[in-house]
C-alpha cells in the first residue's frame, strides 16, 4: 500500500509518498503554493504519481485555509446568529480582554456576524433545565422568512443553557428547516456543548462562517484528485494532531483551523518514539513563521481553547485580538520568523526583523520576483549558509547578487559592511525564535538542557545549532528531508472524534454517571459513521469551586479526583487548597485505528563522511571560516563527522556549528551532539 501526505504551507506545498513495500525509499515533491487556489499545488504535486494512483490507500493533508480566511476575512459565509432576547451584543461584550492594555484607542476584532444580522427570540431555559419562558413561534417564523429572503448562507443558533438543555435550540433549527432554509445550520449544543455562553457562541459562529469555504474547498480538492485517478479515502488533519474524514471536516471546519502546525508535531512525536526520546522540543521554521512545541513521554502539549486569527507577541497569543474557539489543539508558541521575514530600519534608526513577511510572492529578494526588501533567506545567502544554486536540486534558482543588493541597502543606512549586516539579521531572528523555545520550556518549568531538539522545516536546520547553544541543549535531531517532515506526520495520524458533556458538580457526586452517558453517546455517533472499533481516551476538567478556569486531567474510574487535582494544582501553581473540587466537563476522545506509515531502520556501518562536494566561506556568527560542504544524499547510516560544516539536500540546508559532532542514525536522521571546546 502507498500512503500520501500533503502539507499546504504559506510558501510551499509539500508532498510525501510512502510505499510500505519499499519503506527505505520515501519520495518527496515540493511545489509553490497558490494562495488563491490551494488545491492546484496538491494536484500538481501528485500528477506525476498518476500511474500509482490505484495503489494509494490513504491521502491525508493539512491546510491553513481556515486560518487564512479568518485573517483576511475573505470567503466567509454570510451568517446570521439567533440568540436569546437581551443577548444580541454578546459578540461585542465578550470578556474583559484588551489586546493593548494601555491603548485607549485599541481595536478589538470586527465581529464575524454584523449586529443587524443577529436575531433575538423570546423564550428562555433556566440553568436547572426548567422553562422560564416558552419560545415564541411567531418570532421564529418571522426570523426564518427574513433569513431566507436576505440570502444568508449559514445560521448559528446559540441559546442560554443549551449546553445541557438543547430543546430550544433544536426547535429553532426545526422551524428554520420547515420554512425552507437550505443553508448550513449550527447549534451550539452540538458544536461546543460547554458552559460560558460567549465562548460557546463564538465557537459556533466561527464554525458557521467557515462552513461554506471549507466544504467547497474540500469538494473541489476531492473532485480534482478523482480526475487524475486518486479514489482513495481523503483525510484532513485536525488541530489536535488527529484526522477527520472530509465529511466531518466540512461539517466541523472549526476543528481544522490549526491543521498545518499540528502535522509537524505529530511527525516529531513519531520520530521521538522510534528513537526512544522521552523529552523533545520541536522547532519548525518555514517561510513565514517559526513554531516550537514540546513532547513528553509521547504526548504533545494540548490545550482546549485558543483565539483564531489572533496577533502574537514573542510567541504568545495576544488575548482579545482574535476569535475564541473551544476545540482541542496542540499548544505551540509561534513567532513571525521564517525565511521570508523582512528586515528593515525602524523609525528610530535601528534594525528590526519581522513581523512582516515577503511570503512566496514576491518572496525574498533572491527569488528574483521583483521583491526588493531584505529577508532572513537573503541574509543566510550572504552569510554563506545557503548555496543559491542547490535548493530543490537546482529547480529553485536564487540570485546571490540580488540578496547582496537588498542587504546592502540596509548596511549603507547603518554604515556597516554587507557581511556584518547579514550577521546582525541572523542574530536578531535567532533571538526572536529562542523566545518561542523558552516559552514552551523554561516558562513552563522545564529545563531545556534535558530535552532533545527536533529541528525541521525548510529553514529550521540552518538555525538549530545557534538556538541549541543559546538554551544549553546538548542534542539535536534533524530528520531526513526536514523541509517536508511535516507532511510525513500526516501519514502517522489517527482518525478521531471528540465528545464533551457538562458535569458542573462537586467530585463527591457521581462523575461516573456522566461518563457512562458520554460513552453511550459516542458509541451511537460513531456507529452512524460505521466506526465500531476505537480506543476511548477520557479526561475531566476540574477546578476549585469558585475558580474561573479548569485543569484537564486523565479520568479513570474510582480515582480520587480531589487528591489528583490538588496534586496537579500544587505542581503548577505552588499551592493547593482544602476547598471543594468541582468537575466541570467530561471529555471523551475516540481514536479510530487507520493505516499508518512506519519508518524503516537500516543497519549502521560506521565510516568517515564521503568526499565533500565543495567548500565555502561561511559566517559562524562571530567569525568567518571556510568549511566543507557535503551532500546529504551521499550519507549512509553510520557516517559520522565534526563541525563546522554544511550539509545540503533537496529541500533544506543544515549548518553544523564548530562545537558539534554528528552521525547518521539507522533512520537516516542527522544526530548532533555537543562536544567540549577542546575536542
Amino acid at each position: 500500500m502507498i500512503y500520501v501526505g500533503v502539507d499546504i504551507g504559506g510558501t510551499f506545498t509539500d508532498t510525501v509518498v510512502f510505499d510500505e513495500n519499499a519503506p527505505q525509499h520515501v519520495e518527496i515533491v515540493k511545489v509553490s503554493t497558490d494562495a488563491n487556489e490551494l488545491e492546484k499545488a496538491v494536484v500538481e504535486g501528485l500528477r506525476r504519481y498518476q500511474g500509482k494512483a490505484q495503489s494509494v490507500s490513504l491521502l491525508s493533508h493539512a491546510t491553513t485555509v481556515g486560518t487564512n480566511a479568518l485573517l483576511t476575512r475573505t470567503g466567509l459565509a454570510k451568517t446570521a446568529l439567533i440568540t436569546n432576547q437581551g443577548f444580541r451584543d454578546i459578540l461585542e461584550i465578550g470578556r474583559q480582554r484588551r489586546p493593548e492594555l494601555y491603548n485607549l484607542r485599541t481595536q478589538r476584532p470586527v465581529p464575524l456576524v454584523r449586529r443587524r444580522d443577529r436575531f433575538t427570540v423570546r423564550g428562555r431555559m433556566r440553568v436547572d433545565g426548567s422553562q422560564l419562558e416558552q419560545l415564541n413561534n411567531e418570532d421564529l417564523r418571522t426570523f426564518a422568512q427574513r433569513i431566507i429572503q436576505s440570502g444568508f448562507e449559514a445560521v448559528s443558533i446559540s441559546l442560554l443553557h443549551s449546553y445541557a438543555y438543547p430543546a430550544h435550540e433544536n426547535k429553532v433549527r426545526d422551524v428554520l428547516r420547515e420554512a425552507g432554509f437550505s443553508g448550513h445550520v449550527d447549534v451550539s449544543s452540538e458544536i461546543d456543548p460547554e458552559y460560558r455562553e460567549y465562548e460557546r457562541t463564538s465557537t459556533t459562529v466561527v464554525n458557521s462562517v467557515l462552513s461554506l469555504l471549507v466544504s467547497k474547498y474540500l469538494t473541489r480538492l476531492e473532485r480534482e484528485l478523482r480526475l487524475i485517478g486518486f479514489h482513495c479515502p481523503l483525510y484532513v488533519m485536525n488541530s489536535d494532531g488527529t484526522a477527520s474524514t472530509i465529511t466531518q471536516a466540512s461539517q466541523r471546519p472549526v476543528s481544522i483551523i490549526e491543521s498545518g502546525p499540528a502535522a509537524g508535531v505529530l511527525a516529531s512525536k513519531s520520530l521521538a518514539s522510534v528513537l526512544g526520546c522521552r523529552k523533545a522540543i520541536t522547532f519548525d521554521m518555514g517561510g513565514t513563521t517559526a513554531k516550537a512545541g514540546t513532547i513528553i513521554n509521547g504526548r504533545p502539549d494540548l490545550a482546549y481553547e485558543f483565539e483564531a486569527a489572533a496577533r502574537t507577541y514573542h510567541g504568545r497569543s495576544i488575548k482579545g485580538s482574535g476569535y475564541p474557539v473551544r476545540q482541542p489543539f496542540i499548544d505551540l508558541a509561534e513567532v513571525s520568523a521564517g525565511g521570508g521575514t523582512i528586515a528593515s530600519i525602524d523609525e528610530t534608526g535601528g534594525l528590526k526583523v519581522g513581523p512582516e513577511s515577503a511570503g512566496a510572492d514576491p518572496g525574498p529578494a533572491a527569488y528574483g520576483k521583483a521583491g526588493r526588501q531584505a529577508t532572513v533567506t537573503d541574509a543566510n545567502i550572504v552569510a554563506g549558509r545557503i548555496n543559491p544554486t542547490q535548493l530543490l536540486s537546482g529547480n529553485l534558482q536564487l540570485h546571490y547578487d540580488l540578496a547582496v543588493e537588498a542587504i546592502g541597502r540596509l548596511s549603507r543606512t547603518l554604515g556597516i559592511s554587507v557581511e556584518k549586516m547579514a550577521e546582525r539579521i541572523l542574530r536578531i531572528v535567532n533571538n526572536n525564535m529562542s523566545r518561542a523555545l523558552r516559552l514552551v520550556s523554561i516558562e513552563r518549568g522545564r529545563d531545556p538542557r534535558e530535552y532533545t531538539l527536533i529541528s525541521f522545516g525548510g529553514a529550521g536546520p540552518l538555525h538549530a545549532c545557534d538556538l541549541a547553544e543559546e538554551l544549553g541543549i546538548k542534542r539535536i535531531v534533524i530528520p531526513l528531508h526536514p523541509g517536508l517532515f511535516s507532511a510525513f506526520g500526516l501519514l502517522t495520524a489517527e482518525l478521531s472524534r471528540t465528545f464533551t458533556q457538562p458535569i458542573l458538580r462537586p467530585v463527591t457526586a457521581s462523575v461516573e454517571r456522566t461518563f457512562t452517558q458520554l460513552r453511550e453517546r459516542a458509541r451511537r455517533s460513531l456507529k452512524q459513521e460505521a466506526f465500531t472499533t476505537y480506543q476511548a481516551m477520557e479526561h475531566v476538567d476540574l477546578r476549585y469551586q469558585g475558580q474561573a478556569y479548569e485543569i484537564t486531567l486523565p479520568y479513570r474510574r474510582h480515582t480520587n479526583l480531589a487528591r489528583l487535582f490538588s496534586r496537579e494544582h500544587q505542581k503548577l501553581y505552588g499551592y493547593s487548597s482544602n476547598d471543594t473540587v468541582e468537575a466541570v466537563n467530561a471529555r471523551l476522545r475516540a481514536v479510530i485505528p487507520t493505516p499508518k506509515a512506519r519508518l524503516a531502520k537500516k543497519s549502521l556501518r560506521p565510516s568517515r563522511p564521503p568526499a565533500t562536494i565543495s567548500s565555502r566561506r561561511m559566517s559562524l556568527l562571530g567569525a568567518w571560516q571556510k568549511v566543507p560542504v557535503y551532500s546529504r544524499e551521499t550519507f549512509r547510516p553510520g557516517v559520522y563527522g565534526k563541525g563546522p560544516c554544511i550539509v545540503e539536500e533537496y529541500d533544506s540546508t543544515t549548518v553544523i556549528g564548530k562545537h558539534w559532532s554528528w552521525t547518521v542514525d539507522g533512520y537516516e536522521n542527522l544526530d548532533l551532539t555537543t562536544r567540549s571546546k577542546s575536542q
